[in-house]
């Protein structure tokens, strides 16, 4: 008796397992040879191509895109309506070609400290340093100025408070040397004092808005790579 409910027992398992089997099979499908291998997504893909594969290459650098120097400057050393500009790029794609390693920022970031350097020189009298950054025309107009007020007992106190914008405005070559010029919009104090001490040019306690345009020039066929102020003018 017992053993014939036992046999009872494993027919009703195998009916329930059969009929589990045919309810995986419905919701899962049947593999019928079409639905491609599988693939590990950690794997790369070992297929061949063929050649109607529609493969898009990502270039890998601005190389494989451009296949002659682009003619937009996207330097980051200049603004928008500096980049609107037309003789200015072209001026700077006529300095590039003469020298490759031009960088607006790179320029502007001298040319400030340059334009404060020159600043204090010309006022303290510092010859040697003023020497070593202007053209020699420029240079003998400077020093011409020194000698006028250093015989009259003037001093001359030139402080700048800050450099608020410096922005290239013309690049243009003539012959092998490079020009580029430069505005600089700056907040400075002048003072000129007569050998007495008094103020007799300038107001200590003010301080003046001032527009500067210094244009730098270098001979590029030489392996000097130090630009020198080769011409001023303010905005007055």
């Amino acid at each position: 008796m017992g053993n014939g409910f036992q046999f009872i027992d494993i027919i009703l398992f195998a009916m329930i397992a059969a009929f589990l089997i045919l309810r995986l099979r419905g919701v899962l499908g049947r593999r019928d040879g079409h639905e491609g291998g599988y693939q590990d997504s950690l794997k790369a893909d070992t297929r061949e191509e063929r050649p109607d594969d529609k493969v898009v290459q990502i270039p890998q650098s601005r190389a494989d895109v451009y296949s002659e120097p682009e003619t937009t400057d996207t330097d980051p050393g200049l603004t928008e309506e500096q980049l609107a500009d037309e003789a200015l790029l072209s001026g700077i794609a006529d300095l590039r070609v003469a020298d490759p390693s031009f960088n607006a920022e790179d320029f502007l970031v001298g040319a400030r400290v340059a334009f404060e350097m020159i600043l204090g020189a010309y006022a303290s009298g510092d010859r040697d340093t003023l020497e070593g950054l202007l053209s020699p025309e420029v240079y003998d107009n400077f020093r011409a100025a020194i000698d006028d007020r250093e015989s009259m007992g003037h001093e001359m106190e030139e402080t700048l408070v800050g450099i608020s914008s410096a922005d290239i405005v013309e690049a243009f070559m003539d012959g092998t040397y490079a020009h580029v010029t430069t505005k600089f919009s700056s907040e400075q104090v002048h003072i000129l004092r007569d050998s007495a001490g008094n103020v007799i040019e300038g107001n200590p306690n003010q301080v003046t808005d001032v527009v500067d345009f210094w244009t730098f020039a270098r001979d590029t066929s030489l392996s000097d790579p130090n630009w020198h102020l080769a011409a001023t003018r303010s905005l007055d």
